[in-house]
């Protein structure tokens, strides 16, 4: 088993590679990590750069969420304007809540009723699969170019989903030896998950935001916003509730108040420049994960389960996006259908569905439930890669003039 210094080394390299690539042929950074991975996959290199141990330590130790997803999420929100935030927020919240709700009983009714699967299998994967990614979506969308405020809708619901599905998940894995599930108690789980992650970004962002008044120099203002994020994470984790909003609120307050107010111009584009650099680490990371954690033929073996589940993940969106923003409106104007077309393309998953699929070895022992989810699971790597392609896609040709 190679070293850490040899598996930094490695991503490094790689990461350097791909971006030099990119920069040359102009194709997308990400796309180029996912395609050097697959092909390292495919190679005698797995087991050189320590492909198990990455995914042993980031996936089956739950640390890809806690500390891949932060610097996004903290980046990405930190930019994000309070106006165009207050035009999106109600349809964001709606695709973010009642949307991953809609998304599991669509999904888990399509795979039991119309697939023929076991009723646990089939909600399992529909709750674990309903929640958007983080990762994928900041990184498509910013590339994208799309409309302030339309990037702004994906990128909230991103953001905030992920304390629905954990609820939505949590629900369906205790409910597997329960006769009725209780509605109360699902409205409170979730509650507690949201509203704890939020009380936790805007305590810990207050407190950044006082020690922002009482240091003045760039590298004392930067530490106090990469304790801030990864302090709000830890604090909200070890209380039971989101900490991917904890620092989505975190972010949206930094960015919107502390560096408005108390921050001097110069240290606020070293802050910036900072997280820049940092989230373009963590796409590396997740993107080149993506691609090494492939295997093109089992993939190719379970093509008919992959169609299924794509089948049941489309489904399922569309269920939601379309009633949700159709009954939506942006600046008390009707939500354009393109914006529809595009927010129904990006309903991409990833991190959050891999760690939670990973977390099934510990709560399921019948061995057909299990193989049943995990081969479905399969299926997160196709969506989420031909999503990604058919929002670009219909970005860069004739949809945009529509926005």
């Amino acid at each position: 088993m190679p070293s850490f210094e040899v598996i930094i080394t490695a991503f490094l390299a790689i990461s350097l590679t791909a971006s030099i690539i990119s920069s040359r042929t102009r194709t997308p950074y990400t796309i180029v990590l996912v395609l050097f991975g697959l092909a390292i996959a495919g190679s005698y290199l797995p087991s050189l750069l320590g492909v198990n141990l990455l995914y042993d330590n980031l996936i089956g130790g739950g640390l890809f969420v806690g500390l891949v997803l932060p610097p996004l999420l903290f980046e990405t929100m930190m930019n994000i304007r309070y106006e165009d935030l207050r035009s999106v927020v109600r349809p964001a919240l709606r695709l973010a809540t009642v949307g991953v709700v809609i998304a599991t009983i669509v999904g888990g009714l399509f795979l039991w009723q119309i697939a023929r699967l076991p009723l646990v299998s089939s909600f399992v994967f529909a709750s674990l699969i309903a929640p958007t990614d983080t990762a994928t979506v900041l990184e498509i969308f910013r590339r994208a170019r799309l409309p302030r405020k339309l990037s702004t809708l994906m990128e909230t619901e991103a953001a905030f989903n992920d304390a629905t599905g954990i609820a939505i998940f949590t629900i369906v894995i205790t409910s597997y030896n329960v006769s009725q599930l209780s509605l109360f108690r699902a409205a409170t789980s979730f509650a507690t998950i949201l509203g704890g992650g939020v009380l936790v970004g805007l305590a810990v962002a207050l407190g950044a935001h006082f020690l922002s008044r009482i240091v003045t120099d760039p590298m004392s203002e930067t530490m106090i916003t990469i304790t801030a994020v990864y302090g709000s994470f830890t604090v909200a984790q070890a209380l039971g509730v989101s900490g991917l909003v904890a620092v989505a609120i975190g972010g949206l307050y930094y960015g919107n108040s502390t560096l408005k107010t108390w921050v001097r111009p110069q240290t606020t584009r070293i802050v910036r420049n900072f997280w820049r650099i940092m989230a373009f680490i963590a796409n590396s990371l997740a993107f080149l994960y993506i691609g090494l954690s492939t295997d093109l033929s089992k993939i190719v073996a379970d093509l008919l389960p992959i169609a299924i589940a794509f089948s049941a993940v489309i489904l399922a969106r569309v269920a939601t996006v379309y009633p949700l923003l159709g009954t939506s409106k942006v600046d008390n104007a009707p939500i354009p259908r393109s914006w529809k077309n595009v927010a129904l393309l990006g309903g991409m998953k990833g991190a959050l569905s891999i760690a939670l699929a990973a977390s099934l070895y510990k709560q399921f022992y019948q061995p057909r439930d299990r193989s049943d989810i995990l081969s479905l699971q399969k299926a997160w790597l196709s969506q989420h890669i031909g999503s990604a392609v058919q929002v670009l896609c219909r970005c860069f040709t004739g949809g945009r003039e529509n926005f």
